[in-house]
């Protein structure tokens, strides 16, 4: 018992102390704006991973952006999976200061947030899935980096209990 204690707190603070710190990309460009990068249509291309890297889903997502009367972006997300299914995402995000976010999903336990700084967004939260006619929470911690040109690349680490049981890799680009 005392060992299997031992072992979950060394995993804990592996994982705790492993972040990277978003300020550290301040200086980059192009600026990352959430708001006025996901304003009108936007097309992301992505596959999702297991945690020894075999790709075991992929996607195409059409995301149109809309601000409300609050000024909060809302994303109506809409994927298309390579197995036919058909899903969709709406998300709320609110700027709360220059470079903090929080967002809300029907299907996000809680709250969403994020730092911003530079051409980067840390964003984190915990997504309900259901995985083999079961429901389960997992978490995601997203980096997205804005290249030139609108392209926008997003890697996402899938976690449950703080053990890695995944990634996700989308590429957004801008519709003209």
């Amino acid at each position: 018992m005392l060992k299997k204690c031992i072992t979950i707190i060394t995993l804990f603070l592996l994982t705790s102390c492993s972040g990277v710190d978003v300020s550290q990309y301040a200086n980059n460009t192009p600026l990352l704006d959430l708001h006025d990068y996901f304003k009108g249509q936007t097309k992301g291309w992505g596959i999702v991973q297991d945690r020894k890297g075999n790709v075991t889903r992929q996607f195409v997502v059409d995301i149109l952006g809309t601000t409300d009367d609050a000024g909060n972006l809302v994303l109506e997300e809409d994927f298309v999976w390579s197995d036919g299914e058909i899903s969709r995402r709406v998300w709320t995000i609110a700027r709360t200061n220059q470079h903090t976010y929080e967002g809300q999903a029907a299907d996000v336990v809680g709250q969403a947030g994020g730092l911003a700084f530079g051409n980067a967004l840390n964003w984190s939260y915990d997504l309900q899935l259901e995985i083999d006619g079961s429901q389960w929470i997992i978490h995601f911690d997203d980096w997205m980096f804005l290249q030139p040109d609108g392209v926008l690349l997003n890697r996402a680490e899938m976690s449950k209990f703080g053990i890695r049981v995944g990634d996700v890799t989308i590429s957004f680009s801008k519709k003209f």
